[in-house]
């Protein structure tokens, strides 16, 4: 072992166990009056929004799998290599505007779109109307709502969760009310442009049934079939269970009589997952019948906290523990700092993956799994332009990482639709991935217009997932068996797409465009498509760099290898600095139309890839910095994840302060009451983005050292965090006092050398498998 520098070292020394300061807890002194308001909940496949009124309470119910159509619905866009040629003789022309056209007529699919949809509302009309002492919580170290008020002064309690060992959203309510529990259970949907999409029918006095099935009627332009009468088929069961009192059957709903407590037991399954998704209904109902709330609980906590106590976080904080979140929020609205909230919101991303993401389930989507439409914002689907990858950014750093499984498992579908797009559309190897896709993995063009919807470098974002994970795990099967299958099918479509640039005759991504973002070009027309866009160079690069690192760790001579390390060599660059300091976007310096846009694509290689480091390269370094400033001086970051990008970036850029600034004002900005992330509407990678921030800001791990505090801004004084993971499978522990690293502990599950680097002092620390070492600066 070796070390310099560091003032105090020692082996396996004590070490406080994090203790938070204060409960990681949302709570409201009313009831949810809008849905961005109420609370979320979620096994990963299943989930709800709990309002908390009084009179009428809504949950909102939601299932990952609820999207309309099928896989088979619509078929290539009508392109050919030959249009594909034609559109680059066009750009070699400076005819930037003609192919954005014909890059639309040709090989898009114009607007076909899907969306995700609610589940329906389960609603219990109590009539409560006149309470007092009321108050409505998440408490996100158990995963529980609660609700609690007075009747008449006497108490009344409701508690909600969904768990994960038992597939079901269960809700208890209790009061002491010499009358009892009054009311009705029903359940329904919304309609779908005016026609009924469920049955509800009471089976029992104990049992509510809703059957439907997912369609679409609002036709869409090149939307074939049009309207969709089709889809995924699903099933609601709710059983519910009384201690005194009465239940009795009604039509379509259950009617409760002088009840002193009621256990509702939800369970739903769709035909996505379960052919007889009836049956399986009835199995997960009747394993967990017997069970009793107490049981139920404790198996959902014991579960959940198995994930969410890896890592805990906490900021001495003088303000008080006792002022309701959406005072909290208002409070930052009008200037203050509240490091309780920030903190929060931390732990409330770690949350939401818990609740949204787990093995065997759909991956995370534009909002989680939370969506109260049967047209949602942006279809509710899997954007691939930044939104879905950014929706795990947190998973691996904040040692999660079976959570990434969702993730993988839709890229191995992705890659077999791709493959066909590839070789139908393109005449192409490989597999080719468009900007977005839903549930049916659809990797075909889907723009109505080039500058948001014409982006092929979906695949090597993706594959950037997987080259992480074998980062952080070490994990060489996963390597072999999931990463390099993979990675040969997305670098062999780059080998295919790219083309000699004019002039230097160097390799280019063409037809290539910058995200939802355009240029104006020589003849002064707004345009976005052109040849070698910085991003799609970047993603390239880096996506022949891992294939190669992979292929030389595992010994495997690909096919392609060869190929590959040749046009990486000639391959042109995309990290170009332009005449006044900043990245280059496109591959000419062009004016840009939107000087404040909300995607910085072209600082990729910054973040999330690692090409440009402060070390290595500072020439690009200060370039990215002045990027940032020009778009922020021009009104830039107008949209919540945008902001939670630029938190990363400023973490990266080793300030403290500037990513203090983007917190307080994505707070201040960007935050509904309960949390979620306003775009606006709400689109949740803005709350995983936030949370991989505060992490990138605490500790990194992208340029071959574990860089502790990288980021530390002056208000936050003292705090501890636990559980942090590193590359190299390092879990990281620290604690820090009037902004000074006091005490670190690394842990190596699978032993390595590690070279820790903490204010440009660094310490080089080899452990064997599961070893620990601590160090002080006492």
């Amino acid at each position: 072992m070796k070390s310099t520098i560091f003032l105090s070292l020692y082996l396996f020394c004590a070490f406080c166990v994090h203790k938070t300061l204060a409960q990681s807890l949302l709570w409201y002194e009313k009831p949810a009056s809008i849905w961005e308001e109420a609370l979320p909940i979620g096994n990963g496949r299943s989930g709800a929004m709990v309002f908390g009124q009084t009179s009428k309470e809504r949950i909102q119910l939601n299932e990952d799998s609820l999207w309309p159509g099928g896989p088979d619905d619509w078929g290539p866009a009508e392109g050919k290599p030959e249009d594909l040629e034609f559109i680059r003789q066009l750009l070699l022309q400076g005819e930037n505007k003609k192919a954005d056209s014909l890059l639309v007529a040709k090989f898009s699919r114009k607007s076909i779109t899907r969306s995700h949809q609610t589940l329906g509302d389960l609603w219990l009309d109590l009539g409560h109307e006149a309470v007092s002492d009321y108050r409505r919580e998440l408490d996100l170290d158990r995963a529980l709502v609660t609700v609690s008020y007075k009747v008449e002064g006497h108490d009344f309690s409701q508690k909600v969760f969904t768990t994960t060992p038992d597939q079901a959203i269960v809700i208890h309510l209790q009061s002491n009310h010499p009358n009892g529990i009054n009311g009705k259970i029903r359940l329904n949907r919304p309609e779908d442009d005016g026609h009924p999409t469920v049955t509800v029918k009471a089976t029992s006095n104990q049992t509510l049934l809703m059957d439907g099935e997912v369609t679409q009627r609002k036709g869409q332009i090149d939307s074939k079939p049009s309207p969709i009468l089709h889809g995924v088929k699903f099933q609601t069961m709710v059983w519910i269970e009384n201690s005194g009192g009465k239940t009795k059957a009604k039509a379509d709903h259950i009617e409760i009589e002088g009840a002193e407590a009621l256990l509702i037991k939800l369970v739903t399954n769709t035909s996505y997952y379960h052919p007889n998704f009836q049956k399986k209904n009835e199995e997960q109902l009747q394993n967990i019948k017997a069970k009793t709330i107490e049981e139920l609980q404790q198996r959902h906590i014991t579960d959940y906290q198995s994930l969410f106590h890896r890592v805990k976080f906490s900021l001495e904080d003088p303000s008080p523990y006792d002022i309701p979140t959406d005072q909290r929020i208002a409070g930052v609205k009008g200037g203050k700092t509240d490091l309780y909230l920030e903190s929060l919101l931390f732990d409330f991303g770690r949350y939401l993956l818990i609740s949204s993401s787990r093995p065997g389930t759909l991956p995370s989507n534009l909002q989680g799994i939370w969506n109260r439409h049967i047209e949602a914002p942006w279809n509710a689907d899997y954007h691939l332009n930044i939104n879905l990858q950014m929706n795990y950014w947190p998973a691996e750093v904040t040692n999660l990482s079976e959570l990434h499984e969702p993730f993988f498992d839709y890229m191995d579908q992705l890659i077999i639709s791709g493959r066909k797009t590839a070789r139908e559309t393109y005449g192409m190897r490989g597999a080719a991935l468009a900007h977005g896709s839903d549930l049916w993995h659809m990797t075909f063009l889907q723009a109505a217009q080039a500058y948001w919807g014409s982006w092929l470098g979906a695949g090597g974002w993706m594959m950037q997932h997987f080259w992480e994970r074998y980062q952080f795990t070490q994990d060489k099967k996963f390597l072999q068996q999931r990463f390099l299958p993979a990675m040969e099918e997305i670098a062999a479509f780059y080998l295919d797409w790219l083309i000699p640039y004019p002039g230097d005759g160097k390799w280019v991504s063409s037809p290539s465009t910058s995200p939802e973002n355009s240029f104006i070009n020589a003849k002064g027309e707004s345009a976005a498509s052109t040849m070698g866009a910085a991003m799609d160079q970047q993603i390239i690069a880096e996506v022949f760099d891992n294939f190669m690192q992979a292929s030389k760790i595992l010994g495997y001579q690909s096919p392609i290898l060869e190929e590959v390390k040749t046009k990486r060599q000639n391959l042109r660059s995309g990290l170009r600095i332009g005449s006044d300091g900043r990245l280059l976007e496109w591959d000419q310096e062009y004016e840009e139309p939107e000087k404040d846009h909300r995607h910085m694509s072209h600082l990729y290689a910054f973040h999330p890839g690692n090409a440009i480091t402060k070390n290595k390269t500072p020439d690009l370094f200060d370039a990215v910095r002045k990027t940032l400033d020009y778009r922020l001086a021009h009104g830039g970051a107008g949209t919540g994840w945008s902001r939670a990008w630029l938190i990363n970036f400023s973490a990266r850029l080793q300030d403290g302060e500037m990513a203090h600034e983007h917190i307080q004002k994505l707070i201040q900005q960007s935050l509904y009451p309960n949390l979620f992330d306003a775009h606006p509407p709400f689109q949740i990678d803005g709350n995983f983005g936030y949370t991989a921030g505060i992490a990138e800001m605490l500790l990194q791990s992208h340029d071959g050292s574990i860089h502790l505090l990288p980021a530390l801004p002056k208000e936050w004084q003292k705090g501890k965090i636990t559980g942090l993971k590193a590359r190299g499978n390092f879990i990281i522990d620290m604690e820090w006092k009037e902004g000074q690293l006091i005490t670190a502990r690394i842990s190596a599950p699978i032993g390595g050398k590690a070279f820790v680097k903490y204010k440009g002092n660094l310490l080089e620390v080899e452990l064997n498998k599961g070893e620990t070492f601590d160090f002080s600066l006492q």
